[in-house]
C-alpha cells in the first residue's frame, strides 16, 4: 500500500502558487455587472415605452457604472476573504492542539468494498 501524504491545516489556507486562476476570473464580476448594467439601461427605456437602445449615453453611463460597481464588489470580496484566511490562519497557528496533522484518505480505504445481492 502506498504511503498517503500528510495533511496540514495551515497549508488548506495558503495558495503557494500551486492554484493557477482562470483566464475569466479577475474580469467576470466586472463584465457581468456591466451586462447587467446595459440590461437596465433597455429596461428602463422598456418600462418608457421608448425604442430599447435609445439615449445611447444612458446605456454608455450604466454600463461602466454597472463594471466600475462590479469591480469595487470584486475587490470588497477578496479583501473580505483574505480577511478571514488570515484569521483563520493565525487562530490554527495558536490552537495548535486542536487541529492535528491528519493522514490522507483515498476513497479505496474509507469506502467498504461493493458485492452486489442478487
Amino acid at each position: 500500500m502506498n504511503a498517503s501524504p500528510v495533511i496540514d491545516p495551515i497549508e488548506l489556507l495558503t495558495n503557494k502558487g500551486n492554484r493557477q486562476s482562470s483566464f475569466l476570473s479577475p474580469i467576470w464580476n466586472p463584465m457581468a455587472c456591466a451586462l447587467a448594467g446595459f440590461g437596465v439601461a433597455m429596461f428602463v427605456n422598456w418600462g418608457f415605452r421608448k425604442p430599447v437602445f435609445s439615449g445611447i449615453q444612458k446605456h454608455i453611463a450604466f454600463t461602466a457604472i454597472g463594471g466600475g460597481a462590479g469591480y469595487y464588489f470584486d475587490q470588497k470580496r477578496n479583501d473580505y476573504l483574505a480577511k478571514r484566511d488570515a484569521v483563520l490562519r493565525h487562530y490554527i497557528e495558536l490552537h495548535p492542539d486542536d487541529f492535528p496533522v491528519k493522514e490522507r484518505k483515498k476513497y479505496g480505504d474509507v469506502l467498504e468494498s461493493w458485492v452486489p445481492v442478487r
